[in-house]
């Protein structure tokens, strides 16, 4: 786990909210702080598709941040910045098996609940914590570490500066 803090929070959200840099990404949940609060639950209700539809998700059980960034961008807009927000992503099974083979790592995917990336916005700062959750107790910290190495290799990819806190 570690903590990054942004250094220039406008051009982030210009990546976050209009660009396609975290489209990929699961959205697990998303709190925002203006004149109400607003929660947002990234987990699919399954009822809501066609089977074909369905079919269309891939097993998927939270929806991509493409689906919901509109709705997150209608939140937030306007001419006052949120008093906060929060975001949880979730990396997606196919990534997860990325790192696990470019890592050569010795986990399986069953093993995995789930990589994250925090985001919270509070007091003009704004900070990415990465999360590792694995399904049984391990001493094995390769999988965080790779994992945080892929979270700092991706920021710099689209030149998202930040601090290493």
């Amino acid at each position: 786990m570690i903590s990054l803090k942004i250094a220039d929070v406008k051009a982030f959200m210009s990546s976050l909210l209009i660009h396609e840099t975290f489209d990929n990404f699961l959205l697990v949940e998303l709190d925002i702080a203006t004149f109400n609060n607003f929660h947002i639950s990234g987990y699919l209700n399954k009822n809501f598709y066609s089977t074909d539809e369905l079919e269309l998700l891939e097993d998927r059980e939270y929806s991509k941040w493409s689906e919901v960034k509109s709705v997150a961008v209608n939140l937030i807009k306007g001419k006052k910045t949120p008093l906060s927000f929060k975001v949880v992503f979730l990396l997606s099974k196919q990534n997860i098996e990325k790192i696990l083979s470019r890592g050569n790592l010795n986990f399986r995917l069953e093993e995995i609940n789930g990589l994250f990336l925090n985001m919270k916005f509070e007091n003009g700062e704004l900070r990415l914590i990465t999360g590792t959750s694995l399904k049984t107790f391990s001493l094995d910290k390769s999988l965080e570490n790779e994992w945080d190495a892929n979270m700092k290799s991706f920021l710099k990819h689209y030149e998202i500066a930040f601090e290493e806190e």
